[in-house]
């Protein structure tokens, strides 16, 4: 019989920081829409484009994004993350046989720099772990949570352009990716 993966419902650090979980339904499109909006808008706001050009090209690649993610990650957690009971951002991962692999985690901006972030990424770590298996993710080179991952024990294993593979040994035993 194969056990069942970890609940995030178990999770100490986000339930010490008074975060609790869903999974994502049709009706967090828009929530979903405007969170990936809100970590892009810095980005934006250098290409001088109308207001409502924005906000076309950052639907688009929302809605392109979402789908990309709901086709290629079959068997991941979809979880809107709360505080408070209001949808405070995002949390999607899966567990692969010898990695739990974040496909993406964002915050709104109002929740940002209140110690979220390092509690879901403490408790995936804990789960990793506990499970024998490292915790991957891809984070873009100008993303301000680069040194979050570097902090909390992060290392880049690969250099994708844009994107580092980032990766934290977890319960890996012994880690046989090199570090660049």
């Amino acid at each position: 019989m194969m056990q069942a993966e970890p609940s995030p419902a178990t999770w100490t650090s986000t339930r010490s920081a008074c975060l609790s979980f869903r999974p994502i339904g049709d009706n967090d499109i828009a929530f979903l829409s405007a969170l990936y909006a809100s970590t892009r808008m810095e980005e934006l706001a250098q290409t001088g484009w109308p207001e409502v050009a924005k906000r076309d090209f950052l639907n688009q690649q929302f809605l392109a994004q979402h789908q990309h993610y709901m086709l290629h990650y079959a068997g991941a957690q979809w979880l809107i993350v709360e505080c408070d009971a209001a949808a405070a951002g995002r949390l999607y991962f899966v567990h692969w046989p010898q990695e739990i692999r974040i496909i993406d985690i964002a915050l709104m901006p109002e929740a940002r720099g209140k110690g979220f972030g390092t509690a879901l990424l403490e408790d995936i770590i804990d789960e990793a772990i506990s499970a024998g298996k490292s915790v991957s993710i891809h984070v873009e080179r100008m993303n301000p949570a680069l040194s979050l991952y570097r902090r909390l024990g992060f290392q880049e294993i690969e250099d994708k352009g844009v994107y580092l593979l980032m990766e934290h040994p977890g319960g890996q035993a012994d880690p046989t990716h090199t570090i660049i």
